[in-house]
């Protein structure tokens, strides 16, 4: 699919979709959750990870709100219409930290919501809280 970017390693049934218009960040993310045993794939704007949630299935998503094409809480919007089954788990990690962004998110499903800037450990916890790797 053009856009999305498969990253190989991952050996389970858990997949992660990044999902973040700074690529570095992406791709630090991507690669530590591969060694944490998730198969992962990245997307640069929303439009973009809509079209990779129907192509790929991914147990749970790391969205950025502030994105081109199509931000984060248009994402979490479309992502609601899907059966329950079909939508995957979803963590927020956006510099938009004000309490009505978190009443936001919390209102759409927002599983977490991690604050930028981030530790990296505390992002691997809490995508293994959610969504253990097989």
């Amino acid at each position: 699919m053009e856009g999305t970017t498969r990253v190989d390693t991952g050996h389970g049934d858990a997949s992660v979709l990044v999902v973040d218009d700074e690529p570095d960040l992406s791709w630090v993310l991507s690669f530590n959750l591969e060694v944490e045993g998730y198969r992962t794939f990245v997307a640069a704007d929303g439009r973009t990870a809509l079209e990779a949630v129907r192509e790929h299935r991914p147990t749970l998503i790391i969205l950025d709100v502030m994105m081109p094409v199509m931000d984060g809480w248009s994402v979490l919007e479309e992502l609601r219409e899907l059966p329950d089954a079909e939508r995957p788990l979803t963590v927020v990690i956006s510099a938009r930290t004000s309490p009505a962004d978190r009443d936001r998110a919390e209102e759409l499903g927002v599983d977490a919501y991690i604050p930028k800037p981030f530790e990296l450990d505390e992002v691997i916890a809490v995508v293994r809280s959610l969504a253990p790797p097989s």
